[in-house]
């Protein structure tokens, strides 16, 4: 298994694009998962632009498979004098897979500030469910029910509330880290379901509330919650609190449903 420090630290330029070789344990299917692509076009971005400020968003289209030796090419859209924005796109053997669009901005003076910081009422980690996934890159997070309710269980509410951390021990808390983990809950629609079947995320758009990512014991608590589950496409949103309520991510996501 390659822990997730590792494998950022094996990312190299080779000619126009950064490259990574990416085991088999991150797969789900026949291709990486899609968070994990997001988090490679992150990663390359910051270390072809070295000066950039923090991140403020991201826009994802997961457009197919990432398989095979994988390649990520960057592109300056457009440069100011406190923002950025940048442009990636990750190949797989066969093809484009990730475009992404980040935004970059630096923090500014303001007279304005006010954050919805209430975080749901869950139980710790500590007292919450563990549960498995059978999808290879599962494998490298703890999940933990702290609210809501579990994949397969044909529960009228797809909402799950899910403490998550990395179990690389090694890794540094990061933007980077945090946009791997961020997309590795289940989709909330499974809540509906009453046996496994395929989902694809077809869209995933987030934006990042702070520069602060600090949280106790690596834990992070995610709520994801389907709007529609029609047509074969579920529509959900999710937000990521630290362990002490500070809500630092929103997003939302668009997922092919199969079966």
């Amino acid at each position: 298994m390659t822990e997730f420090s590792k494998l950022l630290r094996g990312m190299r330029r080779d000619g126009d694009a950064w490259t990574a070789d990416v085991s088999e344990d991150w797969r789900q299917g026949r291709t990486l998962f899609g968070g994990l692509c997001g988090a490679l076009c992150l990663e390359a971005a910051k270390r072809e632009f070295t000066d950039l400020p923090p991140l403020r968003s991201a826009q994802f289209a997961l457009v197919g498979p990432a398989a095979g030796k994988i390649m990520v090419r960057l592109s300056m859209l457009r440069r100011g004098k406190s923002t950025a924005f940048v442009g990636a796109d990750l190949f797989g053997e066969d093809g484009l897979a990730t475009r992404g669009t980040f935004g970059f901005g630096a923090p500014r003076p303001s007279a304005y500030n006010y954050a919805i910081d209430a975080m749901p009422e869950v139980k710790t980690p500590e007292q919450s469910t563990t549960f498995s996934r059978k999808v290879n890159f599962a494998q490298h997070f703890d999940n933990r029910l702290g609210g809501g309710n579990l994949p397969f269980s044909k529960a009228a509410d797809p909402t799950m509330l899910l403490w998550m951390r990395h179990r690389d021990e090694a890794l540094i808390p990061s933007p980077t880290a945090l946009v791997a983990l961020a997309d590795a809950p289940p989709p909330a629609a499974q809540v509906l379901f009453d046996q496994q079947a395929p989902v694809s995320t077809m869209t995933w758009a987030f934006d990042l509330l702070m520069d602060d990512l600090e949280t106790e014991g690596g834990w992070w608590l995610i709520r994801v919650s389907a709007e529609s589950v029609l047509s074969g496409y579920s529509s959900q949103t999710m937000t990521v609190w630290s362990s002490t309520g500070k809500r630092v991510l929103v997003g939302h996501q668009n997922y092919a449903v199969f079966g």
